[in-house]
């Protein structure tokens, strides 16, 4: 299958490209063995923010409507320095206009308002925020076009779960025909928010069929094959065990069953 990919409308070219990933380095050692779980983190494709790497930003949530995207500039060798921030006030009850207040902390980098505005747009979505609330919708900097008959299912990155790790929304987009923009719609709690950066992803896409699914049972036949398959299984993996430095045994049948079904 094809997929094809075309960029950040507002900042084309900035981003790394969508990438698989079976690791996570914060898990523990002994998942690190799990080939289901590796296959599970690398279910589709990272998507990583419109960012350079010299840049990065924080969108937090300070409640009562009130959200703060602080946008940063790091020099070589140096630390990251604030540029500007643009505070976004929801009008109370969710009808109206949402105030923008921009404030600038450099005078070395100095930026027009209307570029930091645009800026902060090509990061997320305005229109999105507060729904529900402390909602945010973060932009990836690659968007999908998929083949007629599959969908894009957007969702956070899979298998991270260090804590804290804000909820987020799933959604699934027909992007065979729908022009969808790649958006990651997190929850925050007062207080709460986000980094972002060159090298962080913000989410993770996989493809699905748009096709019914009918579900029957199996006949006896079918169940009593599997259950001798499930037997055999075990029985083989027991005689084939490995041992890793720190003393954790594991087996690799199901890598090698895995790898010996693929062309």
């Amino acid at each position: 299958m094809e997929v094809r990919l075309y960029p950040n409308i507002m900042r084309p070219g900035a981003g790394q490209k969508p990438r698989r990933e079976s690791q996570r380095p914060l898990l523990p050692q002994h998942a690190r063995h799990c080939p289901v779980l590796e296959a599970g983190s690398a279910l589709g494709f990272l998507v990583f923010p419109p960012l350079e790497r010299i840049e990065s930003f924080h969108v937090g949530y300070q409640g009562d409507g009130r959200y703060q995207l602080t946008y940063f500039l790091t020099a070589p060798g140096g630390q990251a320095e604030a540029i500007f921030a643009l505070l976004m006030q929801l009008p109370m009850g969710g009808i109206g206009m949402v105030k923008e207040q921009i404030t600038f902390m450099s005078k070395e980098h100095p930026i027009p308002a209307d570029t930091a505005m645009l800026l902060a747009r090509a990061f997320l979505v305005p229109e999105d925020l507060g729904t529900p609330a402390g909602g945010i919708s973060l932009r990836g900097a690659t968007n999908f076009q998929t083949p007629p008959g599959w969908d894009t299912v957007y969702t956070s990155v899979l298998n991270t779960i260090e804590r804290p790790y804000a909820p987020m929304l799933v959604v699934r987009v027909e992007t065979d025909w729908f022009p969808h923009e790649s958006e990651f719609r997190y929850v925050l709690q007062p207080g709460e928010g986000i980094n972002c950066a060159h090298n962080l992803p913000i989410g993770q896409v996989f493809f699905v069929p748009r096709e019914d699914v009918t579900l029957r049972d199996c006949t006896d036949e079918e169940a009593a094959a599997i259950s001798r398959a499930r037997g055999e299984f075990f029985h083989e993996k027991a005689a084939v065990k490995h041992t890793t430095g720190y003393g954790l045994q594991y087996s690799p049948l199901y890598s090698r069953r895995s790898r010996s079904q693929k062309p």
